[in-house]
């Protein structure tokens, strides 16, 4: 019988070490907190996070400094959605660590809707934070990556890119997006050297998605995985590190599920 119990906390194997990370909607308790933490154990040389809530961002930048005193860890307030805040983003980044070396796309909005139901607007902001905002931020990292002929995109998709749930046609329609632009995107950037691949979840329990999801389809979601459990945001964060390090050279374009299936 499957346990529903996580696992023991994985600790860094300095995948990371000498590269410089950006991470997108890392503030807060969810999967982007997770990875920023992640790289910080994975031994990288320094850090920039963005969010839009200032006051979260402040107190998650002074969480992760208080643990690693030493290395440059910085917050930038960004929404994806505007593009000027995304170039000022990336040439912050870029300048603080004298170049990025990883970027991960963790920006996302979700919601419960039906079809019959969803208004344009609500429509339309899902698909443009979660899809377009991703595209801003590949656009405008890869000229810098390509030109030094090195750099890493993870990108942070859905399984609902490949499976169907009720009430999420828009986050669904998004989250394919993300695994279409990570597909085209890398066979572009491969000549540069440049890696682009994404980590697809089934279901990982954190705060926001725990307020914007009934308790009961989360639990029924859950119980639906091969371990009876949802993921820890750190363990999807772990195979986000892996895509990141040199370990996965030869893998780009790629859509790596982070789930497990009903036995």
């Amino acid at each position: 019988m499957a346990l529903k119990q996580a696992p023991e906390y994985v600790a860094g194997h300095n995948l990371l070490a000498g590269k410089s990370v950006l991470i997108t909607a890392a503030a807060g308790a969810g999967i982007g907190f997770a990875a920023a933490k992640k790289a910080l154990e994975e031994g990288c040389r320094g850090l920039t996070i963005s969010d839009v809530h200032a006051g979260r961002l402040e107190q998650a930048v002074a969480n992760l400094q208080t643990d690693y005193p030493n290395v440059t860890i910085a917050g930038q307030l960004c929404d994806v959605t505007q593009e000027a805040q995304v170039q000022e983003l990336v040439a912050g980044a870029e300048q603080r660590h004298d170049g990025v070396d990883v970027l991960i796309n963790n920006a996302g909005l979700g919601g419960t809707r039906k079809l019959v139901d969803m208004p344009d607007d609500e429509w339309v902001r899902v698909i443009d934070i979660t899809l377009t905002g991703t595209m801003r931020m590949m656009r405008a990292i890869l000229p810098a990556m390509q030109s030094r002929q090195a750099g890493v995109i993870v990108n942070n998709a859905s399984v609902l890119g490949w499976r169907a749930q009720i009430e999420q046609t828009h986050y669904a329609a998004a989250k394919a997006g993300v695994m279409a632009l990570t597909r085209c995107a890398a066979l572009e950037a491969a000549e540069y050297k440049v890696r682009i691949n994404a980590v697809s979840p089934s279901i990982a329990f954190h705060e926001f998605l725990k307020k914007t999801t009934p308790a009961e389809l989360l639990e029924e979601l859950a119980s639906k995985e091969a371990f009876g459990r949802a993921a820890e945001v750190w363990e999807v964060a772990n195979v986000m590190m892996f895509l990141a390090s040199d370990y996965s050279s030869y893998m780009t374009g790629e859509v790596v599920s982070v789930s497990s299936q009903h036995p």
